[in-house]
Formats: structure tokens, C-alpha cells, sequence
């Protein structure tokens, strides 16, 4: 019978995608590790591997469809002997037939790690393996009976009988097993979009006005989504600053300077980054996220930073800022920034992280309340600086560059005067920004 290719749960969010592009037709021999499809995530568009050889039969979703539910058959693979009818009546099949509830994959996303092998399945006591893995035993003098496989309904495919072999031979070199996209356990589905007037109340209200519309793609229905359940759930309390920039302007500038043979140029706000990582180190139960039950404190400062994009953002991370240089922070940063506009990030960059920053100072808001991102515990809204009057210590009036900022903070995560703590590290190490490098 032939193998159902599933539509991978590339990302923990992700409940559906769109098939951009087979790189495969039907009547295609394809060997693991080949390259099937690419497919857009919310997030990000992702190359989709096979796990296993053979003929592809019928590819059942056509190029550019959206809304592709994850574990949805979106191709099928024919073994050895089966013809294209075979694929015929299997597709018809699954068409009718309900999705499980928990299948495996036939095919991985590159780079994915190995996901848990599944229950083994029999017919009539038939062990099911695909051509490749029963030569490699055959090979090997490997017993198929005695193995569990972690293709699709419990079929043995390559990567199960070169494990075993590695099992039974120590001194060998173990051969990574193909990759497998996590899907043994479905993702949790993302919150409800925002509630208000149903589509077609708004539709009629707008009657006889000109109007044009933008349908949603899967990021932007992911962010709806997310900040719906960020300001529904979370309790969020702010704090807002005032901090002086005159002496980490100078202090930038000399350092530019000093850099500029090595074509380094440190932005503002690479230096709120690191201020904001090491201030996360000197009150250490601010670094902490929500985890349902309980709280989770983080040892290192993993800061996610917001990137505008076409049509959404991403909040890249960057892990262990505290113990990186401004040079090294700067460098990391423009190569996150630079490959979340084209949309290559690996999730892993974009996910996790205990303290964000939005910065909208460069597009001239003087101050703003950022949305938290869970399981984020705060998130720092910067705006621009500008010139003001100030009050000196002596009494005497002055001009000065001043930034507003605003924490948006978790009270289930941190309370007030924690808050009011972190917001003040953050600030003194701004105002005193020499004291970062030692």
C-alpha cells in the first residue's frame, strides 16, 4: 500500500502552512535525505525532506495551497511493485478518511531533529519495511521482526535498521538517522483569532464603500492570534522611565572611532541590549518566564530583540548577551535582523528567551507600551531620544538627549518593586555606560 507523506508540524506553533513549491513530480525516484517540497510556516519558508525511497505515486496538494493542516496527506510514495493505481485508489481513500489523531511523518523538514519512534504495526503478522531497510538487514543479518519503526504506522525505514546495527556492533561509528519532524505528539492549536463583529457584520457594514481586501497569511494570523492571548492573559503592569543618553552618545562615538579600522559601528541599540542582558544578571529573579505552574528562572540572559518585516516581525534571540561584546552583540544582531526580513531564521533562533525589546525610537515615537511576548516575563518599549530641559543635581537647569522607556511586566512573573529594580539597573547602565565593559 502506499506511504502517505504528511504535512510536517514544522515549528511548535504551527497548526497549518502553505505548499509553496515541490521540487519533486510524480513519477520521481526520490532516496532520503532528497529534497521534497518547500513549505512556508508562520514564521518562515522551510526545505521538507524524505525519510525514505521509492517512487512518488500522486502528489495530492497543489503548489501555492494554504491552510494545509498539519499530519494532512499531501503526497503519496509507492514501495516496490505498486503501479500508479495503487496510488490512485489511495488517494481516493484519503480523501474520505479522517486524519489520526497522532501519526508520523514519511518525510522531515531538514535540520529536524529525530522524533520518538512509533508503535510497531503487523498484518497478519506481515512486517511492514520499506525496500531499502529490508536490504540493509538483509545486509547486515538483521531480524526485522525484532525492530520497532518510526515510519508511518510503524513501518521500518532506513535510519530504524542502521540503528539497530549500531546497537549490536559498539565499536562502530553510529550513523545519524534521518530526520523525523516531531509530529508523534500534535501541537497545541494556536488561541482563537480576536473576538468582535463576525466577518460577514462587517462585511455588510461596509456596503456600498470602496475598500480593498488583504487576506490574511499564516504569520499575520499567528501574530492576531499571540497578542490576542498576550493582552487577554497576561496581567500586564508598566513602568516608565526617563533615561539621560548625553554620556553614552560620547561614549559611542569614541568607540566608534577607535573601531572603525575593523569596520565595527555599535548602534544605540546595541548598547541598550547590553545594558538590558547585564541588568538581567544583577537582579537575577527578573530573568524569569511563565511556565503554567510555575516560574522558570533563567541563569543566562537570552534577550529577543522586535525586527519589523513586510507584513509582520520576528524577535530573533540573543543568547548569552550578557557575557558578549558590544562588537560581537552589534555583529549578531545585523545577521539576525538581515535574515528575519528574508525570512531564514531557524525557529531556534527566534524562539525562547526570558526579555524583549521594541525599539521605535528611529521612527521618531517618543514612548510606547509594548505588548508582552509569553513566555516572556517583561518586554522593554524604547523610544526616541530627544532634546530636552533637565534639572541637573545642582539645581541648574540644562539641555539634555533623553530616551522614554516603558516596562511591560508580567505581575505573575514579577511584581512591582522587582520591576521598579530591573527598570533602574537598566537605566543606571545606560547613563553609566563605561561600567558595561568592565
Amino acid at each position: 500500500m502506499p506511504v502517505e507523506i504528511l504535512m510536517p508540524a514544522l515549528s511548535p506553533t504551527m497548526e497549518e502552512g502553505t505548499l509553496a513549491k515541490w521540487l519533486v513530480k510524480e513519477g520521481d525516484t526520490v532516496s532520503a535525505g532528497d529534497l521534497l517540497a518547500e513549505i512556508e510556516t508562520d514564521k518562515a519558508t522551510m526545505e521538507f525532506e524524505a525519510v525514505d525511497e521509492g517512487v512518488i505515486g500522486k502528489l495530492l496538494v497543489a503548489e501555492g495551497t494554504e491552510g494545509v493542516k498539519v499530519n494532512s496527506p499531501i503526497a503519496l510514495l509507492l514501495e516496490d511493485g505498486e503501479s500508479a493505481s495503487d496510488a490512485q485508489t489511495a488517494s481516493a481513500k484519503a480523501e474520505t478518511a479522517k486524519p489520526e489523531a497522532a501519526p508520523v511523518a514519511a518525510a522531515a523538514p531538514a535540520d529536524a531533529k529525530p522524533a520518538p519512534a512509533a508503535p510497531k504495526a503487523a498484518d497478519g503478522g506481515r512486517v511492514f519495511a520499506s525496500p531499502l531497510a529490508r536490504r540493509i538487514a538483509a545486509d547486515k543479518g538483521i531480524d526485522l521482526a525484532g525492530l520497532t519503526g518510526s515510519g508511518p504506522h510503524g513501518r521500518i525505514v532506513k535510519a530504524d535498521v542502521e540503528g539497530a546495527g549500531a546497537q549490536a556492533k559498539p565499536a562502530a561509528a553510529a550513523t545519524p538517522a534521518a530526520s523525523v519532524p516531531a509530529a508523534a505528539k500534535a501541537p497545541a492549536p494556536a488561541p482563537a483569532m480576536a473576538s468582535g463583529p463576525s466577518t460577514d457584520t462587517v462585511l455588510k457594514m461596509y456596503e456600498g464603500r470602496a475598500y480593498t481586501e488583504v487576506k490574511l497569511d499564516g504569520m499575520r494570523k499567528t501574530i492576531a492570534a499571540r497578542l490576542t492571548e498576550a493582552k487577554q492573559t497576561i496581567p500586564h503592569f508598566y513602568l516608565r522611565r526617563d533615561i539621560q543618553l548625553d554620556a553614552l552618545m560620547a561614549f559611542r562615538g569614541q568607540l566608534n572611532a577607535q573601531l572603525e579600522g575593523r569596520g565595527v559601528k555599535l548602534s544605540v541599540n546595541d548598547f541598550i541590549i547590553k545594558a538590558c542582558a547585564l541588568a538581567l544578571q544583577q537582579v537575577p529573579a527578573a530573568n524569569a518566564v511563565w511556565a503554567g505552574d510555575r516560574v522558570l528562572q533563567l541563569t543566562p540572559s537570552d534577550v529577543a530583540v522586535a525586527v519589523a518585516i513586510d507584513g509582520g516581525l520576528f524577535t530573533p534571540v540573543l543568547k548569552d548577551a550578557e557575557a558578549k561584546s558590544l562588537s560581537a552583540l552589534s555583529a549578531e544582531m545585523k545577521d539576525l535582523a538581515a535574515r528575519a526580513k528574508s525570512k531564514k531564521l531557524a525557529p531556534h533562533e527566534y524562539q525562547g528567551g526570558s526579555f524583549a525589546i521594541s525599539n521605535l525610537g528611529m521612527f521618531g515615537i517618543d514612548n510606547f507600551d509594548a505588548v508582552i511576548n509569553p513566555p516572556h516575563g517583561a518586554i522593554l518599549a524604547v523610544g526616541a531620544g530627544v532634546k530636552k530641559p533637565v534639572v541637573g543635581k545642582d539645581g541648574a537647569l540644562a539641555v539634555a538627549t533623553v530616551m522614554s522607556v516603558t516596562l511591560s511586566v508580567d505581575h505573575r512573573v514579577i511584581d512591582g518593586a522587582l520591576g521598579a529594580e530591573l527598570l533602574q539597573a537598566i537605566k543606571d547602565n545606560l547613563e553609566n555606560p563605561m561600567a558595561m565593559l568592565a
